[in-house]
């Protein structure tokens, strides 16, 4: 990890106010061009150009930090600072010229409710809805697409995780700051290590630190198994996985698992053992402007002894299909003292 004190003017040169921008997500140079990704301006090709001195003082500097070499042998140049994730492709591979992309994470929250609903990104009815899912300890599950900002959704909705229940994180890049943003709350953050400290290693030890709460950051591999399997002892999690519909995710958990009979078995367990699904679209205009929004919102059902399992939609293109939720989400929110999930508990408690 790049220490702060080393994200200078100096060394990030033209880059610096770019990176210093809380409302640019993403920083990308294709060897010819400088592509940013603004909030408020949408995706953009900037006017800075980078010249080939600071590109070779630029990766020198990542490299030196990180101890890595970089050159044609090892083309590859990954580093993290705080709230960023930079990766660099020689052009050895990356033919165009050597690629830089920078992704920013900072710890903080850049979901509010008003703004929601104000840039269309969901309707009140759908932020309450999800408020309460929080509240009855509901087992989330976000996906979509690259860059289309399920861990933002997932940052919002950990405000509602009452400050007495432990929440651990567990990622191999820190993007959540779940203890930055709520220093007050019981968090702990693991960070992963694909060498010295794998998911799969990380969730069975979190297992022995009391946990309430898991969030994995993202579901890629057989880890997904074992976070299914701290389920079954009754953690809850959030987690985001890589798919454009959530009626995708319980094929894309199955296909995840190496072991077969682990996948057929943990495929059957996600009907029981996940509760919400959320799809996050993300657009952008012919005037290049992007859009973030809530698509789909399902929930997963299995009934008849699991012989009819299913993901039943109730939001579908952003707008909602119906109300009718299956009794076991229902006994779930009652068991919460939350008898109507779309309007009266979040409004009865002032959320």
């Amino acid at each position: 990890m790049i220490e702060e004190r080393l994200l200078t003017r100096e060394q990030f040169g033209p880059l610096y106010p770019l990176v210093r921008n809380d409302r640019i997500t993403d920083i990308n140079w294709n060897g010819r061009q400088l592509w940013i990704d603004h909030l408020d301006r949408g995706r953009y090709c900037s006017n800075i150009l980078l010249e080939a001195a600071f590109i070779q003082q630029f990766t020198s500097h990542i490299s030196n930090v990180v101890s890595l070499n970089f050159n044609k042998h090892t083309p590859l140049l990954e580093a993290e600072a705080n709230g960023l994730r930079i990766s660099i492709i020689h052009e050895s591979y990356a033919r165009s010229g050597r690629s830089i992309s920078i992704r920013k994470s900072p710890p903080i929250k850049r979901l509010y409710d008003e703004m929601m609903i104000q840039e269309q990104y969901c309707t009140k009815e759908m932020l309450v809805f999800l408020k309460n899912c929080v509240k009855a300890h509901m087992n989330i599950v976000i996906c979509g697409q690259v860059g289309s900002g399920k861990t933002e959704l997932l940052k919002y909705l950990t405000q509602f995780i009452p400050g007495n229940e432990r929440v651990i994180t567990i990622e191999d890049t820190l993007e959540i700051h779940y203890s930055t943003i709520y220093p007050d709350k019981d968090g702990i953050e693991i960070k992963v290590d694909p060498e010295r400290f794998s998911y799969t290693q990380a969730i069975k030890a979190s297992l022995r630190q009391l946990p309430n709460w898991i969030l994995l950051s993202e579901s890629r591999g057989d880890e997904v198994r074992y976070l299914m399997e701290s389920l079954t002892t009754g953690h809850y999690c959030m987690t985001t996985i890589h798919t454009d519909d959530v009626r995708k995710i319980p094929e894309r958990i199955r296909n995840m698992i190496r072991d077969s009979y682990a996948a057929k078995r943990i495929g059957r367990e996600t009907y029981i053992f996940l509760d919400i699904c959320i799809l996050i679209r993300k657009t952008v205009g012919s005037n290049g402007m992007i859009r973030r929004y809530i698509d789909q919102i399902g929930c997963f059902s299995s009934s008849d002894r699991g012989k009819q399992q299913r993901v039943i939609l109730f939001v579908q293109d952003g707008e909602f299909v119906c109300h009718q939720l299956p009794e076991d989400i229902m006994d779930k929110f009652r068991k919460n003292d939350i008898e109507d999930p779309f309007h009266l508990a979040v409004e009865r408690s002032g959320g």
